[in-house]
């Protein structure tokens, strides 16, 4: 099933939706018939400036979304939250689709609508994600940011164009939750949907405030795919640290611009990026994976493991001896 559009302030999802499907639309909510799978799409708009999208479906076959660039110059910003338990596939042209999201690494992507993108839902999974539609004035009026760092700078500034990911903490996932469950039929359920979006709104700018203040470098839909290659290239092998020049060279970049448009991208540098992960990583591998410290760091590549332990306890503040024993 493919769903393409090109991107304007106006377009309504919900509607194109269900002219796709063939279903009626009532009250801003589409039902998944039965014969396509199960779930449904709810619209919430606050004003013509600000509104969300609620996905929450398991279809019974490939959903493909085609994004296509603005025609038009707009100010219309998108916000994807996405909770999917298993990676999407993403891509911003036409080449290999790249997972998206995985480890909830960067399960946040903010954009502006100018960037083509195609996201493909694998059949007989379950789907779920919000996208938060927001004019650049409206983003500035909420925010009301005095001296706003070079990343809140660019994102509420008219006619930019750029990317950025960022990682989704437990906080945000309950928001989330709570908004989807949300009973509409409550009169007061659209107030409080409004202010949980923007509790939402505030926990994502306060990690995007705290990003380094650095130069903007202007980016388009063939640079956020290399990004994201060069990104699942780090997650494949978390045992080998990554190496600058090899990734250049992947990426058909000079290493200054892959440093520079990583970090701008992403909030880190690829190697800090690369070794947070790898501490993730073996959080989980110590709780869930019932592993032993030792097993754990020599799968992640430590051939010393009081470095490991050390490196560990500098990213958790405990060693991971006592985080697997707690």
């Amino acid at each position: 099933m493919l769903l393409e559009f090109t991107a304007s302030h106006h377009f309504d999802f919900v509607r194109q939706f269900a002219e796709l499907i063939k279903v009626p639309v009532r009250d801003n909510f589409l039902e998944i018939p039965q014969t396509l799978g199960e779930g449904y799409i709810r619209k919430v708009a606050f004003g013509d400036d600000f509104r969300l999208m609620i996905h929450r479906y398991t279809l019974t076959e490939d959903l493909v979304i085609k994004r296509n660039p603005a025609v038009e110059a707009s100010d219309l910003l998108s916000i994807f939250f996405y909770t999917n338990e298993q990676p999407i596939e993403l891509r911003y042209n036409n080449d290999n689709s790249i997972p998206f999201s995985q480890k909830n690494e960067s399960a946040i992507q903010v954009t502006t609508i100018d960037l083509s993108s195609t996201i493909r839902f694998p059949a007989h999974s379950h789907t779920q994600y919000m996208v938060v539609g927001i004019t650049v004035a409206k983003l500035k009026a909420l925010l009301s940011i005095d001296q706003p760092n070079s990343t809140i700078k660019t994102i509420t500034t008219q006619n930019a164009s750029f990317l950025f990911f960022e990682s989704m903490d437990a906080e945000m996932q309950l928001l989330l939750k709570n908004i989807a469950t949300v009973n509409m039929l409550d009169p007061l359920s659209h107030f409080y949907v409004q202010i949980k979006v923007q509790e939402l709104l505030y926990l994502l700018f306060s990690k995007l405030s705290r990003r380094e203040n650095t130069s903007y470098r202007s980016i388009n839909s063939a640079d956020a795919e290399t990004l994201l290659l060069i990104r699942n290239a780090i997650l494949s092998d978390l045992s080998t640290p990554p190496v600058l020049s090899e990734l250049a060279q992947r990426a058909a970049m000079s290493e200054t611009k892959l440093k520079q448009l990583f970090k701008q991208t992403f909030g880190d540098t690829i190697y800090n990026y690369y070794q947070r992960v790898r501490m993730e990583e073996a959080a989980f591998l110590l709780k869930q994976g019932k592993r032993s410290v030792s097993e754990v760091g020599y799968e992640l590549g430590f051939t010393n493991l009081s470095h490991f332990s050390s490196l560990f306890e500098k990213h958790y503040g405990i060693t991971p001896k006592k985080y697997s024993a707690g």
